[in-house]
């Protein structure tokens, strides 16, 4: 593995996932749905592009129908997780968005305990119990659930753990995915368009970032897989955090979103958890090595 370039890759992916909320931004109040509808469809442009670029397109004839039904849940997953993410950040909701994916790491480790049947040393149980304080603590003082972080930690977990059970390379999966929402998108594009409600061709400069969208999520995809093969997962588990931090910072640095003492309390509780989940992660894989 070479580990020089390696870093170089993380950084890229997981910072320009933390920086995605300055492009759904420049939508300003252009729907949430038809922002989503473009981002799949563009997407599955590109990353068709790609797979030819690789001689790949083949692998997506080859699927088994059972990976395709499997692909299919996901898709929906990642609808739901992505429309969310962009609901959140054009609503103001960025240090929320930010919250969910700091949850999400233990989140999985909970479905992997649950679903999986795999073991959740001390260290993973005491961050569990941490994470959940800090939420309880975050809907006691608010009165409100924090329905955007939960929905997207528990969606973006579930993909995870499905696509961990279906056998098939990210870039493929994620391009059958998108394609698999296609004809629903595309019908809802038509729509848009046949009735005039519908943002895209408004402006040269919404249309372009419509397309551009399709780069925006595939590139950083690219940029992990080349990650992900060059470092081990227990190094690659530490760059995750980079993405909510970058969207925290920016929620409440340039978008001037409140952060109030109770989200001191409740991201602390959470970062303690995350802390002692990685420690106890990293321990793990030095001792197994």
């Amino acid at each position: 593995m070479n580990t020089k370039t390696g870093p170089i890759y993380a950084v890229l992916a997981y910072g320009s996932w933390g920086l995605l909320p300055i492009y759904w931004k420049f939508f300003g109040s252009t729907s949430p749905l038809e922002v989503l509808s473009h981002r799949m469809l563009w997407s599955l442009v590109f990353l068709s592009l790609i797979l030819a670029l690789q001689r790949r397109l083949p692998e997506l004839r080859k699927l088994p129908h059972r990976q395709v039904l499997w692909l299919l849940a996901t898709a929906l997953l990642l609808s739901v997780n992505w429309g969310l993410y962009i609901y959140g950040v054009n609503t103001d909701r960025v240090v929320e968005t930010s919250l969910g994916y700091f949850i999400n790491p233990l989140v999985s480790v909970m479905l992997g305990f649950v679903v999986l049947k795999e073991r959740l040393y001390r260290g993973q149980q005491i961050a569990v119990v941490l994470a959940t304080i800090g939420v309880g603590y975050f809907i006691w003082q608010f009165g409100s659930v924090p329905w955007i972080a939960l929905g997207l930690a528990g969606t973006f977990a579930l993909y995870g753990l499905l696509r961990k059970m279906t056998a098939v390379a990210p870039m493929v999966g994620l391009a059958v995915e998108t394609g698999l929402m296609t004809p629903v998108v595309l019908l809802m594009i038509f729509y848009w368009g046949a009735t005039g409600t519908g943002s895209f061709g408004s402006s040269p400069s919404l249309t372009l970032l419509f397309i551009g969208a399709g780069v925006a999520t595939s590139m950083p995809l690219l940029w992990f897989n080349n990650a992900a093969k060059r470092l081990s997962l227990s190094t690659l588990g530490f760059f995750q955090y980079v993405a909510p931090s970058i969207q925290l910072m920016l929620g409440v640095f340039l978008y001037q979103e409140p952060f109030t003492q109770t989200h001191l309390v409740s991201f602390s509780c959470i970062w303690t958890a995350l802390l002692i989940y990685s420690s106890t992660s990293l321990l793990r894989a030095r001792s197994t090595a």
